[in-house]
């Protein structure tokens, strides 16, 4: 069975209208989680939480897509 792993994750931004971080050392990770309905469920609560904030914005990273299953390495793997 393929695991569709999916990180949460976010932050305040420079400006709402453009998804760049104003602190990168400051990121929010809330998680990864093992499928898109667990890790929607956590962006939803985030996004929620901080909905006051114009500037605070949360994201879903499709972690499974990083990765080809049918290459023998990754290009991440390569790195190392």
């Amino acid at each position: 069975m393929t695991q569709r792993l999916h990180l949460v994750f976010g932050g305040e931004l420079v400006n709402p209208s453009q998804n760049v971080f104003k602190n990168v050392d400051d990121i929010h990770i809330v998680g990864i989680f093992p499928n898109y309905e667990s890790a929607y469920d956590a962006w939803k609560t985030e996004a929620q939480r901080t909905v006051d904030n114009a500037h605070t914005r949360y994201f879903i990273a499709h972690l499974h897509r990083l990765r080809d299953e049918e290459a023998q390495a990754s290009s991440t793997e390569e790195l190392g």
